[in-house]
């Protein structure tokens, strides 16, 4: 049977979207076995990250609408694209990781201020940025 403040903690709780702490484990031990740690530094994987989104960047530039919908497809691109979208997510997790940072909240967090920022009945349709901030 469940004491009152149990049941009361879970209900408080808003479900999990995202689980990146595998990943982190697997990246914090990557980077361990290499002693990487001491130039994870979050300036550096800041940086880290802005070069590997360029490279992803890259893939795409002057590509037509069209074409860039078929970058994961086209055995050209698909596989330079796989890895440059894991580069990505590696170095978004490392710098979480090191920065103390919850994802998971931080996404939940930040969908709730869109929804507020972007409500449907104005947004629907229309790529125009808010002027809420």
């Amino acid at each position: 049977m469940n004491r009152p403040h149990e049941a009361d903690s879970s209900a408080e709780r808003p479900p999990r979207v995202l689980d990146v702490a595998p990943l982190q484990q697997a990246i914090a031990g990557f980077a361990r076995e290499r002693d990487w740690e001491r130039f994870h530094s979050p300036k550096n994987l800041a940086m880290a990250l802005c070069g590997e989104v360029g490279e992803l960047v890259e893939l795409f530039q002057w590509l037509t609408e069209e074409a860039s919908h078929e970058v994961g497809r086209d055995p050209a691109t698909a596989r330079p694209v796989r890895d440059e979208l894991a580069d990505v997510l590696i170095y978004l997790v490392r710098l979480a990781a090191v920065l103390g940072v919850d994802l998971d909240e931080a996404v939940r967090s930040k969908l709730a201020t869109n929804a507020v920022k972007y409500p449907v009945v104005r947004s629907r349709g229309s790529a125009a940025k808010s002027s809420l901030r």
